[in-house]
């Protein structure tokens, strides 16, 4: 079978392609950089330069293709470029499926997420969940607005697509926020942490991957499938990392109602002095926020299995603590101190001004 990946260097897309390339598919990835074609070409595929906004090289890779995965984006919190976010993900998913449509491809996997549900309230939803603005961060806005203006209306008029909605994606190799959680955990940075009213649905990302070619053998077109494990707190995740890893657990859990009203000025300083993306404006506003689904429909209807989240995060947490040198390790120790007292310090200021404002 001939394949054609976007996003197929990326977190995700690496997994799909060597699962395919591993049972004999001819898979082409587009790649917009040299560093992204020798990293397709040393996992067996052939690069094909471009981008998404390179409707020539799409149309190129997709010829005579019997799938394609759209898998690229944008993911990040914190962005400070909301309009090529809105364009690499909504622009170019539409670049995509034209491009796919044109070529005449017979079925097209698209990657959506479950951030398009938006904040649960502590509901745990299923892919018939519809909810629309207001949006908390720019990427659930923009992943919404591929999902629901760009993918569905082009499935309403016949397109063969299939939709798969990950959750939280963690794992070995993985750059957004979860990871940076975890690493700072590792580092022993963190003794401080968001409580038990933000929670999140987690899968690691060779079942993922994993997913994503279930749904193209055995999903139905126009159908959308959640990628989704066990849903949990941030408070349970840190207190199982503990566990894992022996640690002690985390001494204070801050609740939500401390930790939003700092967005707005968290924002402020960011605009003069940056911050890591772990304590942006967007990632604070999140705190409180539900990202909560299930994946019946998938392991019914696809046969995944999605691991045990026990086992998916030791390894993930073994490979993380094994790349820590030890010098960055103890640098960050004695910076522990510092951090936890400014923090505890922000959060006892908003506590104060909560009160004199009901006073």
């Amino acid at each position: 079978m001939k394949v054609f990946i976007t996003g197929g260097t990326g977190f995700i897309g690496k997994r799909v392609v060597a699962k395919l390339v591993e049972r004999g598919d001819e898979v082409r990835v587009l790649a917009r950089s040299d560093r992204a074609a020798a990293i397709a070409e040393l996992l067996g595929a052939r690069a094909v330069p471009g981008d998404l906004f390179d409707l020539p090289a799409l149309r190129e890779g997709m010829q005579d293709c019997d799938l394609v995965f759209h898998i690229a984006a944008w993911y990040e919190f914190g962005t400070d470029n909301p309009e090529k976010m809105y364009r690499v993900n909504v622009e170019g998913t539409r670049n995509v499926m034209e491009a796919a449509l044109q070529a005449s491809v017979p079925k097209i996997v698209h990657t959506s997420s479950t951030v398009v549900f938006g904040d649960t309230q502590g509901r745990v939803v299923d892919e018939g969940f519809f909810q629309g603005p207001p949006f908390l961060t720019e990427y659930e806005r923009t992943k919404w607005q591929a999902h629901y203006e760009v993918v569905l209306p082009l499935i309403e008029k016949g397109a063969p697509i299939i939709v798969v909605m990950p959750g939280g994606v963690y794992g070995p190799g993985d750059h957004s926020f979860i990871s940076e959680m975890m690493h700072q955990f590792c580092l022993g940075t963190m003794p401080v942490v968001p409580g038990h009213d933000t929670a999140l649905t987690f899968a690691h990302v060779d079942d993922v991957a994993q997913g994503h070619i279930l749904a193209a053998d055995k999903g139905a077109l126009g159908e959308s499938y959640i990628l989704a494990g066990p849903n949990l707190t941030l408070g349970e995740l840190f207190d199982l990392w503990a566990l894992l890893l022996g640690r002690r657990r985390p001494w204070l859990y801050v609740p939500a109602l401390f930790l939003r009203p700092l967005a707005p000025l968290v924002g402020l300083l960011n605009s003069w002095l940056p911050l890591p993306k772990l304590f942006s404006r967007e990632t604070l506003a999140l705190t409180g926020a539900t990202y909560m689904a299930r994946s019946s429909k998938a392991q019914q209807e696809l046969g995944w299995r999605p691991r045990p989240l026990r086992d998916g995060m030791l390894e993930t947490l073994l490979t993380l603590s094994q790349e820590i040198p030890a010098s960055k390790e103890a640098a960050c120790r004695r910076k522990k101190r510092a951090l936890t007292a400014l923090f505890a310090a922000s959060v006892l200021m908003i506590a104060w001004l909560l009160t004199r404002r009901r006073d």
